[in-house]
């Protein structure tokens, strides 16, 4: 197999691989144009987020410092707002969903590396798939960790590292960040 076909099959790979670099510099031309797009031209930065991200919904809203390994790997609902310095290390499918807003200088992060030093010295990478529901509000500096998946209905205290699986309807927070309390949902379906 190839590193990009070992990638893309969820196993260890070499990031310094050829193939797998291109697609990093792809996403760094991609996040160079936006950066260049004014704040203000809301409509010229929806286009290129929408040629940077695999799937966009309608309004969405990247701010400047926005960062991502790939971008082919990130896919958003509607109503998508992500604030300030923001990096998705997008090697694994990041899934969002509608309505989310994520704070300032959050990193989301689906790759890893081996713990053994000899496996780090053969750049070896692996990653895990994110996934963040509906209507979910992730504070400033927060940490998403590779594998996690995030419920609907959350909110994700600010400086939250954010280790395991998160139920649908609650408040999380702290290093390694649980839940605080639950919330109930106030959204009717219908609207």
């Amino acid at each position: 197999m190839t590193e990009l076909e070992k990638l893309d099959a969820g196993m260890e790979y070499d990031f310094w691989d050829e193939a797998v670099n291109a697609r990093k510099l792809r996403a760094i031309e991609a996040c160079g144009k936006l950066e260049k797009i004014p704040q203000t031209d809301e409509a010229a930065r929806a286009v290129v987020i929408k040629e940077l991200f695999a799937h966009v919904g309608e309004n969405p809203a990247v701010l400047t410092g926005f960062n991502c390994d790939y971008g082919l790997h990130i896919s958003v609902g509607k109503n998508f707002l992500c604030n300030y310095n923001v990096t998705i290390l997008d090697i694994a499918p990041v899934s969002i969903g509608d309505y989310v807003m994520i704070g300032p200088n959050t990193l989301i992060s689906t790759v890893n590396h081996p713990i053994s030093s000899a496996g780090r010295r053969k750049h070896l990478g692996i990653a895990k798939s994110v996934k963040i529901g509906n209507d979910v509000w992730i504070g400033g500096n927060v940490t998403v960790l590779p594998g996690v998946t995030i419920g609907d209905n959350v909110i994700v205290a600010a400086g939250a590292v954010v280790t395991k699986d998160v139920p649908d309807n609650c408040i999380i927070g702290g290093v390694p960040a649980r839940v605080i309390r639950s919330i109930e949902s106030d959204i009717d379906e219908r609207d």
